[in-house]
């Protein structure tokens, strides 16, 4: 084994650790500056409706997307075969995850009225 193939993944779960453990800490510091000033603790409560229904969007951008990218891989494979051009590949995946992400737009606006 090569000192790469360790040092790799050793690095990307410290820098991701790093992250979070500096994005809590301080996030906790804060807090707790704001409570020992006086600020009510109601500040630090969302709403989840709001935040449920924003998740919901992105997750139905996300899985639309991913069909349309399926779909469109599916659709290459039997233009590849029609053609033999290996240039509906990306062509076809670019247009059907763009028609699920139009998709996700026009169910998302039903939602929203």
């Amino acid at each position: 084994m090569h000192l790469e193939e360790i040092l790799v993944p050793m690095s990307v779960f410290a820098c991701t650790f790093g992250i979070f453990y500096l994005y809590f800490t301080t996030r906790h510091r804060e807090r707790m500056s704001l409570i020992d000033k006086g600020a009510d603790a109601s500040l630090f409560q969302t709403k989840r409706d709001s935040s449920s229904e924003g998740r919901r969007l992105v997750i139905l951008n996300l899985a639309l997307t991913a069909v349309g990218v399926g779909l469109g891989i599916t659709m290459a494979i039997f233009l590849y075969q029609a053609t033999g051009e290996e240039a509906v590949y990306p062509a076809s995946i670019f247009l059907m995850s763009g028609l699920g992400l139009l998709a996700s737009y026009f169910i998302g606006n039903k939602k929203k009225d």
